[in-house]
């Protein structure tokens, strides 16, 4: 497979931050620039590449600083189902300060998260007494879509309040379609890839959705890069529920890795760790 193929795979979510542009410079320092705005009604979307401790640390301690300086918005996690929101809140009644017990009861036994990178958000939350949301789809349910599209999973005013009624834009289709096809190592067959972004689009609709209803005074979104950037992933949806100066979305990426102008409103880099080519397993396969 040539080496322009060789996309770095970020977990369940293949949020791969690809394409041309300039080559970020290895930093690991967060500007403060952006960290300004986390405040008020602010809705911060945070990236992550998922494998990348450094990165986890970097936006932990972002968000450190800014409840220390007050700020308690409320924090919306990629890495919870929401049909697990029942059982985040009954962890929290049954031991408000512990978060091993949280993620016992939340994450699943096969969630697939590196839950440690997690914990200092985690503490945070406890400790400042943070709104907690869900914001994911499970597996099974992302599945469901892409077998058999969305009224697998939603009833049609679910689909409506979600904006899944309406034809999405084909440039954004497109684009959707080449970070799934890159995230992949370009190892699906091309037939699958409108299935794939559907699920990819469920999943940004139901982060925005929860970020709306939840955010009025101001939240946080932890995911992958790929959903938190403004030309495919999140942001696009809360267009239609709130003002664009609102959204402050923020990429986390490795040195080496593009950055294009519109993808984010700021960027954290910090060196990849050591790690074995993810595309190995799809030249097995």
């Amino acid at each position: 497979m040539p080496t322009s193929r060789r996309r770095l795979l970020i977990g369940a979510a293949a949020a791969a931050v690809t394409g041309t542009g300039c080559t970020l410079p290895r930093t690991d320092r967060v500007d403060s620039a952006w960290t300004a705005r986390l405040r008020g009604d602010t809705v911060a979307l945070l990236g992550e590449v998922h494998d990348n401790p450094v990165l986890h640390r970097l936006r932990a301690g972002a968000l450190q600083r800014a409840c220390t300086d007050g700020w308690r918005p409320a924090v919306v996690m990629e890495q919870f189902d929401t049909d697990r929101q029942a059982d985040l809140d009954r962890a929290r009644r049954e031991r408000p300060r512990d978060v091993q017990h949280l993620v016992e009861q939340a994450a699943g036994a096969r969630s697939g998260w590196t839950w440690p990178d997690y914990e200092p958000v985690l503490a945070l939350v406890l400790e400042y007494d943070l709104a907690l949301h869900a914001g994911n789809l499970s597996r099974a349910q992302a599945a469901r879509i892409v077998r058999e599209g969305y009224d697998a999973a939603f009833t049609p005013p679910q689909r409506r309040d979600l904006g899944l009624e309406a034809p999405l834009d084909a440039d954004w289709r497109r684009s959707q379609e080449r970070e799934i096809d890159a995230g992949h190592c370009g190892a699906l067959p091309a037939h699958l890839l409108p299935a794939m972004a559907r699920a990819q689009f469920a999943r940004d609709a139901v982060m925005a959705q929860v970020l709306a209803r939840h955010g009025a005074a101001g939240a946080v979104l932890l995911a992958g890069n790929g959903h938190v950037r403004r030309d495919i992933g999140v942001p696009r949806w809360l267009a239609s529920t709130l003002p664009a100066a609102r959204v402050l979305s923020v990429g986390f990426l490795e040195a080496g890795q593009p950055s294009e102008r519109g993808r984010y409103d700021a960027v954290v880099v910090a060196a990849a760790p050591t790690r074995a080519d993810p595309c190995a397993a799809f030249e097995r396969r």
